[in-house]
């Protein structure tokens, strides 16, 4: 497998049909996708009972922002798959993929899986991300791992991001980088009430 991990935002649906949106990382090996979600885990349980996920092509930086910062609703779409599969993808995608479970490889922690791609549709051209975007995406993985890292850590680490935000950031971005700036005044301030 290689190192190579990409931050994308992958939809999925319970049996019931409820669409389950979350930020992870992917890696693409030997034409399949490679997910590796935590336990417990929504995306993880939605995967392994319907067998399907959406992988979504986006910019809207704010569902990764938001995602991370509890804002978990995000207008959605159905998937028409050709086998009729029930599956949802964000209406903000760019493009997305459907996928389909091949292989899953047990862990207690951090399951493996492998899903093949099904279809694939591009709804408008993907324009790259511009440095803000990318920004808010770190500050969101960052703001992921906020229980991990030392402060000092934190508080570098979004001073050197916040330069790409200062520079770049159109109203999206901004409203992106609010919501993960207040996720760590929040934690900060716990932090600092249980000292």
């Amino acid at each position: 497998m290689n190192d190579y991990i990409f931050e994308t935002v992958v939809t999925t649906c319970s049996p019931e049909g409820t669409v389950h949106v979350a930020p992870m990382g992917v890696r693409y090996v030997e034409g399949e996708v490679v997910l590796r979600p935590f336990r417990p885990s929504q995306t993880l349980d939605n995967i392994l009972a319907t067998r399907r996920a959406v992988l979504n092509v986006l910019t809207d930086v704010r569902v990764f922002a938001g995602c991370v910062t509890g804002r978990k609703a995000w207008p959605t779409l159905p998937v028409n798959a050709p086998d009729g599969t029930v599956a949802a993808r964000l209406a903000c995608a760019h493009g997305h993929t459907l996928l389909r479970l091949s292989e899953v490889r047990e862990d207690a922690q951090r399951p493996t899986l492998r899903l093949g791609r099904m279809h694939e549709a591009q709804h408008s051209a993907f324009p790259g991300f511009n440095r803000a975007q990318a920004a808010v995406i770190e500050g969101a993985v960052l703001v992921s791992r906020l229980h991990l890292l030392p402060r000092e850590k934190i508080e570098g680490e979004l001073a050197y991001l916040q330069i790409a935000i200062d520079k770049t950031a159109g109203p999206q971005e901004l409203e992106a980088w609010a919501w993960l700036r207040e996720a760590v005044a929040r934690h900060q301030a716990r932090a600092a009430e249980a000292a």
